[in-house]
């Protein structure tokens, strides 16, 4: 006896109610999947830091400047500008054009996560680098890769000239007392001279960052 051919039923030939099912349960999942992956799409600079360690609130800090300041999927390895450069075995020390903005017409060396210009690199690098020498002229050969640009920049932040500690400050919440403290030195944080569309986000982002780093170190939420 020959048994007719079983007819495998393709999406459009279910019926409405379970299409409709199936279609909800697909968006469902890319929802999540945004979700878990939302860092990287939405907010790509505020992908986790390469170093190791180091206190939670200034990590989440970091990360929330970096937002406003390098948020691209390559964040170590931006120009101010946009364009991104290959190599980081020394800060690259390029100055790229300004094109609007208050500074429009004069050109910044800004690079990297931090988006720090090579003076100031070099300043920081002589003092905070870990493969610094006695002689300050060397740090112009200092490495930039990613864990370096975190680790001079952890160690700077972690100085008490800020007005103080600002991972106390940070402990008490006062998110919008650092970045104003901090918008002299990176412009786009909502108190200086250069916003962009991430400034007024940046207190909401740090605190959903604080909690992830707080987590990560296995430390309780401090009240404030």
């Amino acid at each position: 006896m020959r048994h007719a051919p079983s007819r495998q039923r393709d999406f459009w030939s279910l019926p409405w109610l379970a299409r409709g099912a199936l279609t909800a349960v697909g968006v469902l999942l890319l929802l999540g999947l945004i979700w878990w992956w939302r860092p990287a799409f939405l907010l790509p600079g505020t992908q986790s830091l390469v170093m190791e360690g180091g206190d939670p609130y200034i990590r989440a800090l970091m990360r929330t400047i970096s937002a406003s300041e390098s948020n691209v999927l390559r964040p170590y390895h931006v120009l101010h500008g946009g364009e991104l450069v290959g190599t980081l075995d020394r800060h690259p020390n390029r100055c790229e054009a300004i094109g609007k903005g208050p500074n429009k017409g004069n050109c910044s060396t800004a690079a990297g996560r931090y988006q720090l210009l090579y003076g100031t690199w070099v300043e920081l690098a002589a003092k905070y680098h870990p493969q610094r020498t006695s002689d300050p002229l060397d740090a112009t050969e200092l490495s930039f890769a990613p864990i370096y640009q975190d680790l001079v920049v952890h160690a700077w932040l972690s100085e008490p000239r800020w007005g103080g500690s600002l991972a106390t400050q940070l402990q008490q919440g006062r998110i919008q007392v650092v970045l104003r403290r901090l918008s002299g030195t990176w412009t786009s944080l909502g108190y200086g001279i250069e916003n962009n569309t991430m400034s007024r986000e940046l207190p909401r982002i740090y605190r959903q960052l604080v909690e992830e780093e707080l987590q990560r170190a296995g430390v309780a939420r401090s009240a404030g």
